[in-house]
């Protein structure tokens, strides 16, 4: 389409020429003026629009020579005798509607993709799921034991949840089955070891006079198959446990009255050492030894728990002693409260000092262990009489006669032939006086020295019947060195006897 300049038009009008000399009239003028420019906008608008036009011809063309077919002479596409455009109108309704029908297509097929790539990331989803559950099933299947032909066809529903689930399902899983793996080893471990015990316990001699058939099956029976009859035994032994149940609670009650009843005379022990102690306690002037205790007794005393397992265990050992053949244990009650106190004492047992005398009386203590080796035959002797009269105070304070002063006599056989030193026979007169025990020597040994220490000396002869062949001791004479000698005659007497003293045994 080619356009042209529209012809420009001349107006008329007075105009000058050459020779014409003199101005315009002034009635033409002003409209001339207007004119001119309207003239000129006129033109100025016409040459925009051919501007415009040229441009868009421009287009147009650059349009046309993009789209043209590439093949000269040749189309883009056989249209359909229905969408033949007719003219330049019916092209733009058609091109319209196909630009429509295009958008709506354009759409469509974005959608389309949309939804295939939606399908593919769906698929590509379900693929590494699938492959996911392959791998825990596969990890399911290695940790399971066992599988029996109805659980390997077995349907079994899909898993609802994703594949994080369901791997933290089955590590719980695993977990559950590894729990349960070491539960049942624990238990058969458990059924092993109580099997092992039960034919230990039935081959064990302790039994041997049972004639059971149930301990005789378990003793033939192989390990394994002891489980399947626990049960009726247990149900054939239940009557059989009752009633020896309640026989060892009775034998228990037993026990525990035989055990407080030791327990009482073990403390009563006890406490009569810690009373000879007390009581040995020597009167003043004997220098060092002056308010001294001859005994000293030390032992931790343990508390009620203590001493009643320990007594337990002496009662315990003194009834295995009865039932063994050939025991040489005695089971007498002073044995019985010699081991209680020695095991009530365990592990330091009791420590006993006692005082070495000397002439000088120092308060030395020697253990009672070593008397033997450290005191000589005088020493060794007072102090045995010592601990007889500490004895003997000791017996009538239990009797509760502590106030009474009079606790014993002792007859001593020679004992001057062994301590005939003056100091000896001191100290046991002061003991033997401050416990309340009289003592009575007897010797055939004429020792003026010793004999002057005591203020009754008695002389005795044997008279021996010849036809019965009997021997009698009787009275020859009395020594009284503490007494003055008789009044010569014509001397004035002014001695007397001041007090005397008997002893006479109550009748029981």
């Amino acid at each position: 389409m080619m356009t042209s300049s529209p012809p420009r038009r001349k107006i008329d009008g007075p105009s000058t020429s050459e020779g014409v000399t003199g101005p315009v009239p002034a009635v033409y003028g002003p409209s001339r003026q207007a004119a001119a420019a309207r003239a000129e906008e006129l033109v100025q608008l016409l040459e925009t629009r051919m501007s415009t036009a040229s441009e868009q011809l421009g287009r147009l063309r650059g349009e046309a020579e993009r789209l043209a077919p590439a093949d000269d002479g040749a189309t883009h596409t056989d249209l359909p005798e229905d969408l033949q455009p007719r003219d330049a109108e019916h092209a733009q309704t058609l091109l319209r509607t196909a630009t429509t029908e295009l958008a709506s297509h354009t759409e469509a097929l974005n959608q389309a993709r949309e939804a295939h790539a939606e399908l593919l990331d769906a698929h590509r989803a379900a693929e590494d799921a699938a492959s996911g559950f392959d791998e825990i099933a596969a990890m399911l299947r290695d940790l399971l034991r066992e599988h029996t032909p109805d659980e390997e066809h077995e349907e079994h529903e899909p898993y609802p949840g994703s594949p994080d689930e369901a791997r933290q399902s089955a590590a719980e899983a695993r977990r559950s089955l590894r729990g349960c793996a070491a539960d049942l080893s624990a238990a058969e471990s458990a059924v092993r070891e109580a099997s092992d015990i039960l034919v230990r316990h039935a081959n064990s001699t302790r039994y041997e006079q049972v004639r059971t058939p149930a301990r005789q099956q378990i003793r033939e029976l192989p390990a394994s198959a002891l489980p399947e009859h626990a049960q009726k035994w247990a149900d054939a032994f239940a009557p059989r446990l009752r009633v020896l149940t309640d026989e060892l609670e009775q034998l228990e009650r037993n026990r525990d009255s035989i055990v407080d009843r030791l327990r009482g005379l073990v403390e009563s022990a006890l406490a009569t050492l810690r009373s000879a102690q007390r009581l040995s306690r020597l009167p003043e002037g004997l220098g060092e030894w002056s308010g001294q205790e001859f005994l000293r007794i030390r032992f931790e005393e343990p508390d009620q728990a203590t001493l009643t397992e320990r007594l337990g265990e002496v009662i315990d050992e003194a009834t295995r002693a009865a039932v063994k053949k050939n025991s040489d244990l005695r089971r007498d009650g002073m044995s019985l409260l010699l081991r209680g106190v020695a095991a009530a004492l365990e592990p330091k047992g009791v420590a006993v000092e006692i005082l070495k005398p000397d002439a000088v009386l120092r308060a030395e203590r020697v253990p009672v262990g070593q008397m033997g080796d450290v005191f000589s035959g005088g020493q060794l002797l007072t102090a045995a009489i010592a601990l007889y009269c500490t004895m003997a105070a000791l017996r009538s304070n239990d009797r509760g006669r502590d106030k009474h002063r009079h606790a014993g006599t002792l007859f001593l056989d020679n004992p001057i032939g062994r301590a005939n030193a003056t100091y000896l026979l001191e100290l046991q007169r002061a003991v033997s006086d401050a416990l309340g025990v009289q003592l009575l020597y007897t010797t055939g040994l004429f020792d003026t020295t010793a004999l002057a220490e005591f203020p009754l000396v008695i002389r005795m002869r044997n008279d021996a019947d010849l036809r019965a062949g009997l021997k009698y001791i009787s009275v020859e004479e009395h020594l009284r060195p503490g007494l003055p000698q008789q009044p010569r005659d014509g001397e004035a007497v002014h001695s007397e006897i001041t007090a005397t003293r008997m002893y006479k045994r109550p009748v029981s």
